[in-house]
């Protein structure tokens, strides 16, 4: 059904009057939304989120009372890339993965790696009763994923295809299932899919509670960036500049205090997802995953040669423009 031209002045000016936040002073503030996952690896933006649900933001003492910010979750990294698309969202941690796809398919245009966030985290894990140790293992069976195209979809298929399958986006001598990380564990204990590639904390959790084994892990990869819209680096490259900076900072500061970063790290996991974790799976976890503030170029040039080798890419993009430091 088509909206009348009064109807879609109607949504726009609604859409207006919700971006819109005041200051103490009664002056308009300057509203900065922030996308996440759900993920250990995304760890920065959890204790941030927490610490905003306290009223103790720590992007918020930085920029100063001018400034609100939201927080936006979502389960991967496609759906995040297409809030920045679509303006819903000015900055998100991502796997490199997406953002390299996104960058791709915006010829450069719509987003910038403005910092690196978590390397390492990651890995495949598979049935303990089955005997699967090379991709050759993997014909004819179920590897269930994230999301199509995300960072671990896009390793999940370069791995298996650098072993000799035959994998496609649909099929193949394997089957890559895009299923969200809740479902993920669900099947894997039902038996109903023979491996998960995935991020933390779910990696421990089907460890712990499906008696998963993990084949393949990635230490040294980039998991995790942070990633803005270039539309908010044109108009607000100030605050960008503040925003790296209090995400270096809080990267530091997680890293001398992992006890407290996994504290509000685990008390905001359950406010998005409703499932308590044990400080000891988060504490196993954490073992994983290396946090980081340094720009990833070696990391996302490796993401170019596995999304070539899986097809999700048909060309090596011009990289030139991809990181950007405010």
């Amino acid at each position: 059904m088509k909206r009348s031209p009064s109807c879609r002045l109607l949504v726009v000016a609604l859409l207006l009057v919700c971006s819109v936040a005041f200051n103490a002073r009664g002056a308009e503030k300057t509203v900065i939304r922030f996308g996440h996952f759900p993920n250990i690896t995304h760890v920065q933006a959890l204790v941030a989120h927490s610490l905003s649900r306290q009223g103790k933001g720590w992007f918020e003492q930085r920029l100063g009372p001018d400034v609100e910010i939201q927080w936006f979750t979502y389960n991967a990294g496609p759906s995040a890339m297409e809030a920045i698309f679509a303006r819903s969202i000015d900055l998100t941690y991502v796997g490199p993965g997406p953002a390299l796809n996104a960058y791709s398919k915006a010829k450069g245009t719509e987003i910038r790696i403005i910092s690196g966030a978590a390397n390492g985290g990651a890995a495949l894990v598979v049935q303990p009763d089955e005997n699967l140790k090379t991709p050759a293992d993997f014909k004819g069976k179920k590897i269930a994923t994230p999301q199509l195209g995300n960072t671990q979809d896009i390793s999940c298929r370069a791995w298996l295809i650098s072993g000799g399958l035959n994998i496609t986006q649909f099929g193949g001598d394997a089957q890559v299932l895009p299923t969200q990380n809740p479902d993920q564990l669900s099947l894997f204990q039902a038996k109903k899919v023979d491996a998960v590639w995935t991020v933390e904390p779910w990696v421990s959790r089907l460890e712990s509670e499906a008696g998963g084994k993990v084949l393949v892990e990635e230490p040294d990869t980039a998991t995790t960036v942070l990633v803005s819209s270039v539309a908010f680096l044109q108009d607000h490259r100030d605050l960008a500049k503040k925003i790296v900076q209090a995400h270096r900072e809080l990267t530091e500061w997680i890293a001398k205090n992992p006890e407290e970063a996994q504290k509000l790290a685990n008390a905001e996991l359950l406010a998005e997802t409703r499932n308590a974790m044990s400080p000891e799976l988060i504490a196993h976890a954490w073992k994983r995953i290396v946090f980081t503030s340094d720009m990833p170029n070696k990391e996302v040039e490796a993401f170019v040669a596995n999304s070539l080798k899986s097809g999700f890419m048909k060309a090596a993009p011009d990289l030139s423009r991809l990181f950007e430091t405010p």
